[in-house]
């Protein structure tokens, strides 16, 4: 027995979302088994200072930064070149 392709897409996709709908369920029993054991207490963040490690240095910073550009583009360290780094 020869199966059209449209019986083929429509089982496939078929397929594909009964396994999400059962993903979807699992999921929600499990967030009530595990919800149902009772909230952990509220830990309170800790404070941190305004920054405990110091900077790196710009100049090495730049040389790794560098060197790994070039390394993905493959191409020679001494061709690039960073006018400005920004922290993020």
């Amino acid at each position: 027995m020869e199966y059209s392709s449209l019986f083929v897409c429509l089982m496939g996709m078929g397929t594909v979302f009964f396994g999400l709908i059962c993903l979807i369920v699992l999921t929600a029993v499990m967030g009530k088994i595990v919800g149902s054991h009772g909230a952990p207490a509220a830990v309170p963040a800790p404070v941190s200072a305004v920054s405990a490690t110091p900077e790196p240095n710009r100049q090495e910073l730049a040389a790794a930064v560098s060197a790994a550009i070039a390394e993905e583009l493959g191409a020679d360290i001494t061709g690039i070149r960073i006018v400005s780094m920004k922290k993020l």
